[in-house]
């Protein structure tokens, strides 16, 4: 997910707030032609959000998909700074509320209809206290630190900010522990079953030396530093990650080892938590830009596995093989020959696959990105408890840990999703829209983010990107995958359902390897909601194509709906849908006539 920035700053005073609207006005009176009043609205609207997105950006650490210069510091985190920040988003919502829509200009009544729903999403999380919960069985605070000591450093600058940066991280786990504490004492914590045993990536830290050290990373090759500054860099790094980062790393291991973990809850269920049922649907809100009831969200899921079922059926008759499904599944998961005998031969596996695409997206697609993207295993001290593969703005990651749960037949699925034209693919274009706000540039929104990724595992049917029954199972598999999380996640948030009932229901109905069930179980039940975003947001976008190819008749180019769906962004469902209305106005036309 895209990530947020650092330290809490002061609100914009109403007299700069004044000053910065009517500046902003002079220019747009002076380049638009619009009327006085949309031209006014717009002003306004233009104001606050470039305004709140500055500040925004300061109020949250790097995470695995940020952009942002490395920082000098790290946010503030503790209580006074998190009922700042409810308070400014609040204020910053009745604001918005005071600008009537209709005034606006068709461009920005689009970027309102992003926006809004951003900052009361915000609000929510805030006013759930979301911020006392900061670690879960697949994201942490102290692991997302790692994420920057991976990014590329481009300028001495940045060496010299990693450093303060690493002076700040006693102040900053210390307000976390603080704020962890506070959600212990009101039952606000992660389930303790999926907790146990994640201080893997802690004592990495703790047991390593400063140089061997994740922290050290960007310290062991600095392209374009004189040497003088590389030694002085360098001895620096070793004292500061030996005296100020690790001291305080042990005592995070001392405290989720005595006091949290165990303190955790023992119930699963997001409706749970004080206040249960009301987070839960937040969530669903969230993360699927929908306001559908968990109930209907799980009927949903029941049927989509029945027909997906049906089709895995077919395609385990095409591979010739004559025993039952469960038979199937077992000879899948034990055969060797579907599964690579090293990490190298993974990762080349997945690299073949990403350049197949490339011979094929000019068939599909106008506009291609300009980034490209490595390939690389994820670190070790993720591994163990990560997913499969991830994917954003320059790195598509191949988990190559425990190779007997990374099933080849799976491998085309996850790289069109996490790679190219998935994850590895949308975000870049998205960074490339510099004429759009960069609350839309750089916002993941989960439903249209995963959505589309796992449209492009369907859309390598029609790429020809399955050379065997085995790969087009393996497709078919992730998407069953998917449409059981609408199950899972709502059974074990809304009707108690237990792990091991989780459990067995992907292990029956789909050919994810055991290992990774468990993990992505443990990922379910810690992150409420989270899970109903690729398979309701896959549903959207193939809804949309659907009306768009009905509707338009010969006139539809798929290049123009990708081209069409990518130029937008990352925006809630709604407003994919009125896009594509527009899209069959216009008769098809996509953003790009000239790359059609």
């Amino acid at each position: 997910m895209m990530g947020k920035t650092s330290v809490v700053t002061a609100p914009m005073s109403p007299m700069r707030a004044m000053l910065a609207a009517a500046s902003l006005l002079g220019v747009v009176i002076a380049v638009c032609g619009c009327p006085t009043q949309e031209r006014a609205a717009d002003a306004r609207f233009q104001a606050l959000y470039s305004a709140e997105w500055k500040w925004r950006e300061e109020q949250f650490a790097d995470d695995e998909d940020s952009q942002k210069p490395i920082s000098s510091h790290l946010p503030k985190v503790d209580a006074a700074a998190q009922e700042a920040r409810l308070k400014y988003w609040e204020d910053l919502l009745s604001k918005l509320d005071s600008i009537p829509r209709a005034q606006l200009s068709p461009q920005e009544q689009i970027n309102y209809d992003v926006y809004r729903p951003q900052i009361q999403v915000l609000i929510a999380n805030q006013r759930f206290r979301d911020f006392e919960m900061p670690a879960n069985s697949d994201t942490t605070f102290w692991t997302d630190l790692g994420y920057t000591a991976r990014r590329p450093f481009r300028k001495l600058q940045d060496y010299t900010n990693w450093l303060a940066q690493l002076h700040d991280v006693p102040r900053y786990l210390h307000e976390q522990m603080d704020e962890m504490r506070a959600g212990l004492k009101r039952g606000f914590t992660p389930p303790r079953v999926t907790m146990e045993g994640r201080d893997a990536s802690i004592t990495a830290v703790t047991d390593a030396t400063a140089e061997a050290s994740l922290f050290y990373t960007p310290f062991k090759d600095m392209p374009g530093i004189s040497a003088a500054d590389q030694a002085t860099l360098r001895a620096d790094a070793v004292t500061t990650i030996r005296d100020v980062v690790q001291p305080v790393y042990v005592e995070l291991l001392k405290f989720m080892r005595t006091e949290y973990v165990p303190g955790c809850r023992t119930t699963l269920a997001a409706k749970d938590l004080p206040d249960g049922a009301n987070y839960y649907r937040a969530k669903i809100r969230e993360f699927t830009t929908l306001d559908m009831d968990p109930a209907d969200i799980h009927s949903l899921g029941e049927a989509e596995v029945a027909q997906l079922h049906g089709q895995m059926l077919a395609v385990m008759k095409e591979t010739g093989f004559n025993g039952d499904f469960p038979a199937f599944l077992q000879f899948l998961r034990s055969d060797p020959r579907f599964y690579a005998k090293s990490a190298d031969e993974l990762l080349m596996r997945g690299s073949w696959i990403a350049k197949k695409f490339d011979a094929k997206a000019s068939q599909f697609f106008g506009y291609l990105p300009r980034a490209r993207f490595a390939i690389q295993p994820v670190p070790a001290d993720l591994a163990p408890f990560y997913t499969a593969g991830r994917g954003g703005p320059g790195v598509y990651l191949l988990n190559t840990y425990n190779l007997p749960s990374r099933p080849l037949y799976n491998l085309t699925a996850l790289t069109l999703h996490e790679s190219a034209p998935g994850h590895a693919f949308q975000m870049p274009i998205a960074l490339e829209h510099k004429s759009q706000p960069e609350f839309r540039q750089h916002t993941y929104i989960s439903a249209f983010g995963e959505g589309w990724a796992l449209y492009c595992e369907r859309l390598g049917v029609e790429m020809s990107m399955y050379e065997t029954p085995y790969d087009r199972f393996g497709m078919l598999g992730y998407q069953i995958w998917r449409a059981a999380r609408l199950v899972v996640d709502t059974g074990v948030h809304s009707q108690g359902w237990s792990r091991e009932r989780a459990i067995a229901y992907l292990h029956d109905y789909t050919a994810l390897p055991d290992h990774e069930i468990e993990t992505e179980v443990d990922r379910y039940i810690a992150w409420p909601g989270q899970a109903l975003s690729y398979y309701l947001g896959e549903r959207a976008i193939l809804q949309a194509r659907e009306k768009a190819q009905s509707a338009l008749g010969t006139k539809f180019n798929v290049r123009a709906f990708h081209d069409m769906v990518l130029e937008l962004g990352s925006v809630p469902m709604p407003v994919l849908a009125a896009r594509v209305d527009r899209f069959i106005g216009e008769g098809g036309k996509g953003p790009y006539p000239d790359m059609e």
